[in-house]
């Protein structure tokens, strides 16, 4: 990750690192939860600097992009 952006209280923009593998496998991420997790919506797009992966959810669950926003800063990505 190259660089995590809070772009409003309910979206959260993280910049994925330019590789093949990386955008591989958050496609596949973006497959799985978007399956599961209903308030969640992710969405993978392709960027000038590598995939950015874009988390939103309804006002009601921003307790839980709060969580999600100290887990990516707690796995070492930048702070949002």
């Amino acid at each position: 990750m190259t660089r995590v952006e809070r772009r409003d209280r309910t979206t959260l923009l993280l910049e994925l690192e330019r590789t093949a593998e990386t955008a591989a496998r958050a496609a596949e991420l973006v497959v799985r939860e978007n399956g599961c997790c209903s308030f969640f919506a992710f969405t993978l797009t392709a960027a000038s600097g590598g995939p950015e992966l874009t988390a939103a959810v309804p006002p009601a669950h921003v307790d839980v992009l709060d969580a999600l926003a100290v887990r990516v800063s707690a796995a070492g990505g930048p702070a949002a």
